[in-house]
């Protein structure tokens, strides 16, 4: 496994670059996902606005105002933390030891922060005075679907991280009973579901707010949302960040198929979980005490091969809902079954004792079913004009 970068170009190319530290590999490849999931969105859009299923809205800016007060402080701001801990980071003896300790406490190099967010400021209000004119003007510009991707992918990134670590701490409530501002805090325990909901709410808002139609919207983000999951996991496997599966004690089905892809012990994972690795030294010397399936690398498999599917025959789907519909029964089946060997906490107190996800992806099988039934009656096909 590979925590930070650092240890993955060492590993791949020998080379050490400490700065690398700084970049966990969870979050490089999650912001990998989310960039290339935003061009996936990106071509669906494009492809319904020409066949007529939204229309442009026209929308007022102004052209040649200087940088004001709010936009030089937001600056600021931003480029004193970048200072403050980034260039820190490299200027503080041992910082980069322990990076997740350094980026969550209150040390770091004002100096430095003052000097970038002093940068920042200065660099904002330079391309403003450029632009400038002697009479500020007020334009129209024609805006699509497509061209709001890049914030419509903040907004899920936003309420998905939140809804993940919410519905994370709500699974594990005796750890966040024990450790609240630990729980809250730290980098590991992110639920999907949970960001997938208030992710979903957060979206629909935004484009309601733009009088985009949600469910065409919905279904551009139908094979979206199956790429963004399995580009998504990529991170959590090459982290190790947890997300791993029950102790697989079965023999190796297949000769070719290597070791690693059929149990694993997570060796050098995030978490530090396990027992010590013989001759290890530094961060990140455990391994799990048994092989377990490495269920993060089956997921990746799964809902590539799903998108890969669902992009095959999208085009050929004309009624609004069913796109959606069939995402729903995709990534709730492909959940359901794999907490069949995923560790994960049950509800005791239930029958059968399910987990937090298997009650989730159940809801999305029966909501996806009801969506393949019911679209003809609440989506109506109707075309606007472009």
């Amino acid at each position: 496994m590979y925590p930070n970068l650092y240890y993955l170009v060492d590993d791949l190319v020998g080379v050490k670059l400490n700065g690398l530290k700084l970049i966990n590999s969870f979050g490089f490849f999650v912001a990998i996902a989310f960039v290339a999931s935003g061009y996936v969105l990106y071509l669906e859009l494009k492809r319904k606005e020409a066949l007529g299923e939204f229309t442009s809205k026209e929308e007022k800016i102004i052209v040649g105002a200087p940088a004001s007060t709010a936009d030089l402080i937001t600056n600021f701001i931003f480029g004193y933390l970048f200072g403050y801990k980034i260039v820190g980071a490299f200027t503080i003896e041992n910082a980069l030891n322990n990076t997740q300790a350094f980026i969550l406490s209150l040390e770091g190099n004002m100096l430095a922060g003052l000097l970038v967010g002093g940068l920042m400021v200065y660099v904002k209000w330079r391309e403003k005075n450029k632009e400038k004119l002697a009479k500020p003007e007020t334009r129209i510009l024609t805006v699509w679907p497509h061209d709001r991707v890049g914030e419509v992918v903040l907004q899920a990134a936003l309420w998905g991280f939140l809804g993940a670590k919410i519905f994370h701490n709500l699974e594990n409530i005796d750890d966040l009973m024990k450790d609240p501002i630990g729980s809250l805090i730290s980098f590991s325990g992110l639920t999907f579901y949970g960001g997938l909901i208030l992710a979903t709410i957060g979206v629909i808002v935004y484009i309601r707010k733009h009088n985009i139609r949600v469910i065409h919207f919905a279904d551009a983000m139908a094979p979206t949302m199956l790429f963004a999951y399995a580009a998504g996991r990529i991170g959590c496997h090459v982290s190790g960040d947890g997300d791993w599966g029950i102790e697989n004690v079965a023999p190796k089905p297949f000769e070719w198929l290597p070791d690693w892809a059929w149990s694993s012990t997570y060796a050098h994972n995030v978490l530090n979980e396990g027992v010590p690795i013989n001759g290890c030294v530094g961060n990140y010397c455990n391994e799990l005490p048994a092989a377990v399936f490495p269920t993060t690398l089956y997921e990746i498999i799964i809902m590539f091969a799903l998108f890969a599917i669902m992009w095959s025959f999208r085009k050929k789907i004309t009624q609004p809902g069913i796109l959606t519909g069939i995402y729903l029964i995709f990534a709730g089946g492909e959940r359901f079954f794999i907490e069949k060997i995923r560790v994960n906490n049950k509800y005791m107190s239930l029958p059968f004792q399910p987990t937090q996800a298997e009650l989730i992806s159940t809801f999305l099988i029966i909501i996806g079913i009801v969506f393949l039934i019911q679209s003809n009656r609440w989506f109506p096909k109707t075309i606007v004009k472009p």
